[in-house]
C-alpha cells in the first residue's frame, strides 16, 4: 500500500472493485483481500462501508444470488450452500433467509435428477444372484457417494437412488 493516506485509500477502493468486477463477493471476502494487501483495519472499515452505502456491497443479495447460482446450476443441497456461505463470512441470519428459498421438494427434485443424469443411457444393475446384487450394490454406494458430496444427507441420498433403481427396473 502507498504511504499517502489518500493513495491508500484509493488503491483500497481499486481492490474492491477490481474484486466485484470479477462476480459478487461478501463483504468479508473483500475485507480478507484488503488484509491481503496489508491495508488498515480503519482503512478497510471505511472503505468498504462506503461500498455498502452505494449498495455495491451487500451480503443479503450476494447470498440470494449465491444461492440461486449453486441450487440451479451444480444442484448443491443446502447444507452444502451454507457451508460454502459460511466460508465466504456470511452471517448465518443472513444465510438462512437466502436458504430459505429452497423447498425440501426442490432439493429432492435435485438430486433426482443428479442421479437420473448419471444413470442415462445405463441399464439399471441386476439385483438376482451374488454377482448382480454386489453391482447393484457398489452403483448405490457410488451415487449415494456423489449425492453426499454435494451435500445431500444419507436418507435422501439412498432414498433417491432406490427410486431411480426402481424406475429402471421398471423399464
Amino acid at each position: 500500500m502507498p504511504e499517502d493516506p489518500r493513495e491508500r485509500e484509493e488503491a483500497a477502493r481499486q481492490v474492491v472493485l477490481r474484486q466485484l468486477a470479477m462476480g459478487p463477493r461478501s463483504r468479508r471476502q473483500l475485507e480478507r483481500k484488503l488484509a491481503d494487501r496489508e491495508a488498515e483495519p480503519e482503512l478497510v472499515e471505511r472503505v468498504l462501508d462506503r461500498f455498502e452505502e452505494v449498495s455495491l456491497v451487500d451480503d443479503a443479495a450476494f447470498a440470494e444470488v449465491w444461492v440461486r447460482s449453486r441450487a440451479r446450476g451444480k444442484r448443491l443441497s443446502r447444507r452444502a450452500i451454507s457451508r460454502e456461505l459460511h466460508d465466504k463470512g456470511v452471517d448465518r441470519d443472513v444465510a438462512e433467509e437466502a436458504l430459505a428459498a429452497i423447498e425440501p421438494e426442490d432439493e429432492r427434485q435435485a438430486a433426482l435428477e443428479l442421479v437420473r443424469s448419471k444413470m442415462r443411457g445405463r441399464p439399471a444393475p441386476a439385483a438376482d444372484g451374488p454377482e448382480g446384487r454386489a453391482e447393484r450394490d457398489k452403483v448405490t454406494r457410488r451415487l449415494v457417494g456423489m449425492l453426499g458430496r454435494k451435500g445431500y444427507g444419507p436418507g435422501l441420498a439412498f432414498g433417491v437412488v432406490k427410486e431411480v433403481l426402481a424406475e429402471l427396473d421398471e423399464a
